[in-house]
């Protein structure tokens, strides 16, 4: 695809986008979720939680097939936000932030792409095909060095989007997730689940829950439109505690999850810890779709918990085994637990290997995060086959860490 092929438009709102065209575009990647669907980035920027004023402003930028006035057709598109910080990202730069304030040189505002607050593997760089997903990355990058951006930052991306970042020169950094994947065939139930694992893991897993059993505390599961106002606004005040508890006002408003439950209701699934009679602690998973999701089967993200009143182990089982026994009994193939958490692989959540691109304009900087990126790299490798050595599975896993999630 040539510069004469499209057209690029920039836009500083994501009401600004069509919202059938972006989600059509979306609908059509291999390594969709709903965190980029119109209504969720839409969300983000009106419910005041991803805005300027709390350093995330939106620079859509789309790429429009030159078909004339009267028709254009959406080619690729992604969400870049200019950020005035490093924060809700779970992609670590301070450092390379600080280096450049010591030399006396601007590193904010830089340019981000990924939806805000969202560690979530998945498709960043929107595309009809490989070669509008090139023309795009190149034009990110043209668009950041036009309008004097320090970096490029795109997050937590696909296989394709890293490939046409790669083709455009952008440098790859690797991370570490912890994710569970269903056998083949599944599993019966969450015994047999329990069945796969080693006799330690098994038997700690076994007494984790017990402890919230005896502590008198059960569980309800809601999800879609049977999750009610009532149960958001009770999320919400536990997702609050949480943040505050830890000297920080939570990243997301309350009116954020009230346009999820307008917007989005299907993709979303809540558990309520409830001890006598009163609720006590609330998780929320999201789930993709039929068109956010990939044909192959229904993956679950584990996003948000918080509790009003301490019981031990009641993190685990909220955030950890009421949604893999809620997942085994619907067929997902897949549960995705968050950014970070090595404690996730006793519970079975194994390493996978995520990616994301940089560009850096300064080219000695460029140089330097170049060659920590190799080290990095290089202990990244270590670090996953240290794992392997902790595979909480039998000697004969049902499954095994790898590169990326089937």
């Amino acid at each position: 695809m040539t510069a004469p092929d499209y057209g690029i438009e920039v836009v500083e709102s994501p009401a600004a986008v069509d919202a059938g065209a972006w989600n059509a575009l979306l609908a059509g990647q291999p390594d969709a979720n709903p965190f980029l669907r119109h209504e969720y980035l839409a969300a983000m920027h009106a419910s005041g939680s991803a805005t300027p004023d709390t350093g995330w402003t939106p620079r859509f930028l789309l790429l429009w097939a030159d078909a004339g006035r009267r028709r254009r057709e959406l080619l690729a598109g992604c969400a870049l936000y200019l950020k005035d910080h490093s924060y809700g990202e779970y992609v670590f730069d301070h450092a390379w932030a600080h280096a450049y304030r010591q030399h006396g040189l601007r590193y904010y505002p830089k340019a981000l792409v990924a939806p805000p607050f969202t560690p979530v593997p998945g498709a960043r760089l929107l595309a009809r095909d490989a070669a509008s997903r090139q023309a795009l990355a190149r034009a990110v990058i043209d668009w950041c060095r036009t309008t004097r951006r320090s970096s490029l930052h795109i997050l937590f991306a696909s296989d394709a989007d890293i490939d046409a970042c790669e083709a455009a020169g952008m440098m790859v950094r690797h991370n570490v997730q912890f994710h569970w994947t269903a056998p083949e065939g599944g599993y019966r139930d969450f015994d047999h689940f329990l069945a796969s694992l080693s006799q330690d893991k098994r038997k700690k897993i076994r007494q984790e829950r017990r402890k919230v059993q005896e502590a008198g505390v059960q569980f309800r599961a809601l999800q879609g439109a049977d999750i009610q106002r009532a149960d958001w606004d009770f999320f919400y005040r536990c997702y609050e505690r949480t943040y505050l508890e830890h000297g920080n006002a939570p990243y997301l408003s309350r009116d954020f999850f009230h346009r999820m439950q307008q917007d989005l209701p299907g993709n979303w699934l809540m558990f309520i810890a409830e001890r006598g009679g009163r609720a006590i602690a609330s998780s929320l998973v999201a789930l993709n779709d039929s068109t956010t999701g990939p044909a192959t089967g229904v993956v679950a993200y584990g996003r948000y918990w918080g509790a009003l009143e301490r019981v031990d182990c009641l993190h685990f089982e909220a955030c950890y085994y009421q949604p893999l026994q809620w997942c085994i009994a619907h067929g997902v193939r897949r549960f995705e637990g968050g950014a970070q958490g090595e404690h996730k692989m006793a519970r079975a959540l194994l390493p996978v290997r995520t990616r994301s691109a940089h560009w850096l304009a300064h080219p000695a900087f460029a140089e330097a995060v170049q060659d920590f990126l190799d080290r990095e790299g290089q202990g990244i490798e270590r670090y996953m086959e240290a794992l392997e050595q902790r595979n909480p599975f039998r000697a004969e896993p049902r499954q095994a860490a790898s590169d990326r999630p089937a």
